[in-house]
């Protein structure tokens, strides 16, 4: 296969988009894609965090993972994404890395780029669907195409049936209602597939 450069980022607050995120790595690893896995640096205040004991503990287990920032997004082949909605958007610390981006888009640096997205909320209509598509949105913006999971594979089904990208809900915790391991790992490997025939097609 073509030699894909993915980056796989993720915002997570309690660790749930940080382990679909592992499960997305993982699986376009195994289908020889070369991965950065980077997170969205937090932008809450500690006051904040500190209120919420899953979020700390998340926040301390990860504080290792590097750091997002545009050379990622400049780097990379693919984008997969993943993030929690936060009323039907995407949180601001994620925003803010788009916001960011403003240098490559003028320069057409992000123009065929591949993107697919993946997002959680405390329930299956909690906004998952709008965050995707508003988060697509901007990825039209950039000239980026995506490659949304759709019906491809019957684990969109047994995950909740969301064709924009891979959604689950999640309890006050942190903890997942729904397995969504099968339906991430195919949406990893769409989105590497999708990107090879691009990478191919500029060579």
């Amino acid at each position: 296969m073509a030699n894909v450069k993915l980056a796989v980022i993720y915002y997570s607050s309690t660790g749930t988009n940080y382990q679909m995120a592992k499960w997305a790595e993982d699986a376009a690893k195994q289908e020889g894609a070369e991965v950065k896995l980077v997170k969205v640096a937090e932008t809450a205040p500690m006051s904040a965090i500190e209120q919420n004991p899953a979020w700390k503990k998340h926040y301390e287990e990860t504080k290792d993972v590097q750091e997002a920032t545009v050379d990622d997004l400049d780097w990379a082949d693919a984008y997969i994404f993943s993030v929690p909605t936060r009323f039907g958007n995407v949180p601001s610390q994620f925003k803010q890395l788009m916001d960011m981006a403003g240098g490559l888009w003028f320069q057409g640096k992000l123009v065929n780029k591949v993107a697919s997205a993946m997002t959680s909320a405390q329930n299956p209509h909690g906004g998952q669907e709008a965050t995707l598509l508003n988060l697509y949105t901007s990825m039209f913006h950039w000239g980026v195409l995506v490659a949304a999971p759709g019906y491809t594979n019957d684990a969109a089904f047994t995950a909740g049936g969301n064709p924009y990208g891979t959604s689950v809900s999640v309890d006050g915790e942190g903890n997942m209602k729904e397995d969504v391991e099968e339906a991430v790992r195919n949406q990893a490997i769409r989105t590497i597939n999708v990107a090879e025939m691009i990478v191919k097609g500029q060579q």
